[in-house]
């Protein structure tokens, strides 16, 4: 049998760490985004019940159940393998009272890999390898996201309704939110509700016919819109083009109208825009009074932020979060990347001069959250962060994160001739944003530089 231990302080008390570990959401927020596994349910944590999650350890999908025991509340609680891919694992989670106000978190492991001594021979490395990534972005996870939420306790815990919540950033956003003590509602059709990952009640809408259960959201203290079609799925044909507008713009008018209409409207709409409203800038700095750019991104953007004009008009406070490209392995341009800069194909797009405003998808949770909770912030906001680069300086970064070469360039002609019009506006041009009104609304990046940003997602 093998141990693997961690300990790290954390700024809060053992019983606030505690408590922060049995909410909802914890589990993801946990789970490194490089990981393939899904929690099926949960029974909470309390003596006797259990948790269920899928994975996939290569090309094979396993399920893993752990039963909850030995819980000491606002001390320790324990996770024991019934079945899964270990002979053995029996996780101890540790929270000791440290100095003033802060504690001690020990995650300790026993486990033994299958099949006895040849998986040990085969499989010990780099089983210890990958506890070691994992533990290691799990407490990075539970100090930063514990030190935003200790910085905001002023603001009571707020009941936040969320559309767009089973995409990339909304998935990650809603167990953020209840892991700092939120209740959060999610928009949903009735006809496809979200499996959730944290839970979560949901309000039934479907922008497409223009209904949505506005009683529902009485009493909401904030609404956060992140939902639309990707917009990088394919060829901007006419119709993918209608897509992409209607999936913004007309779910975004139904909530702003619907808000409006309220007895009891929420305090604060944030809505997702980009910095596509831009446009090619190429090195001209963008802020938040810098006009839109001519093209279909830039129309579709500007088109989009109009949509929450009613909200606005009804005297609701309207944050229109100009997002940056977003990284994380598990989905947007970072997760296409992946694969080719792993097999050493990776390499600059068109010139490789085009500027690239991004922003960690970590900080961009955050940065929805102190939009809601910040009142000085209203109307456009560049969410990106200050370390803008190069897609050369991008491309060499990326390499050195992964230890691959980066000698296969992409070029212009050959982006034009693959993507058509969504190559053109989105891989080769370029907008360099300036996030100094978040910066100065009292908003501390955790990863305001590429390299650190890199490391943290993909656990290098």
């Amino acid at each position: 049998m093998s141990e693997f231990q961690k300990s790290s302080e954390m700024p809060v008390s053992a019983e606030q760490l505690f408590d922060w570990h049995c909410r909802p959401g914890a589990f993801e927020r946990l789970t490194p985004p490089w990981e393939s596994v899904d929690l099926i349910s949960t029974d909470g944590v309390a003596d006797g019940s259990l948790a269920r999650l899928r994975m996939k350890v290569g090309p094979v999908h396993r399920t893993w159940v752990a039963r909850h025991s030995d819980i000491e509340p606002g001390r320790q609680f324990v996770d024991t393998q019934i079945s899964g891919p270990f002979s053995k694992w029996v996780h101890t989670h540790s929270m000791q009272p440290n100095s003033a106000g802060a504690s001690l978190l020990t995650d300790y492991v026993e486990y033994s890999p299958p099949l006895g001594f040849f998986g040990r021979l085969v499989a010990g490395r780099f089983v210890r390898r990958q506890l070691e990534r994992t533990f290691a972005y799990r407490h990075e996870v539970t100090v930063k996201d514990l030190a935003f939420h200790t910085a905001h306790l002023e603001s009571s815990p707020m009941k936040i309704a969320v559309g767009g919540s089973t995409g990339l950033v909304g998935s990650a956003l809603v167990p953020f939110l209840t892991t700092g003590g939120h209740e959060v509602l999610t928009l949903a059709r009735a006809n496809s509700r979200s499996r959730g990952t944290a839970d979560s009640s949901s309000v039934d809408w479907n922008p497409a016919e223009g209904t949505i259960d506005a009683a529902s959201l009485e009493g909401c203290d904030a609404v956060i819109h992140l939902g639309g079609h990707n917009i990088a799925h394919g060829r901007w044909t006419e119709g993918m083009k209608r897509l992409l507008k209607d999936s913004r713009v007309e779910s975004t008018g139904l909530l702003a109208r619907t808000l409006a209409g309220m007895s009891n409207p929420p305090k604060v709409f944030v809505c997702a825009s980009a910095i596509g409203f831009y446009g090619d800038r190429g090195d001209e700095v963008m802020t938040e009074a810098s006009p839109p750019g001519p093209r279909f991104i830039s129309e579709l953007c500007q088109a989009w932020e109009d949509a929450t004009a009613p909200a606005a008009d009804a005297g609701i406070r309207v944050v229109n979060l100009r997002i940056g490209v977003v990284l994380s392995p598990k989905g947007g341009a970072l997760k296409k990347m992946l694969l080719p800069f792993k097999l050493g194909a990776g390499g600059v797009v068109g010139s490789g001069k085009q500027p690239w405003s991004w922003i960690a998808l970590d900080d961009l949770v955050r940065t929805i959250l102190h939009c809601v909770q910040t009142e000085s912030l209203s109307g456009p906001v560049n969410g990106t962060a200050p370390g803008v680069i190069s897609n050369r300086e991008f491309t060499r970064t990326l390499g050195k994160v992964l230890r691959r070469p980066t000698i296969f360039p992409m070029p212009a002609f050959v982006v034009k001739a693959a993507f058509g019009e969504m190559g053109e506006e989105l891989m080769l041009a370029g907008t360099r944003c300036d996030s100094s009104r978040l910066v100065n609304s009292g908003f501390e990046f955790a990863y305001p530089t590429l390299e650190p940003a890199l490391r943290h997602l993909l656990g290098r």
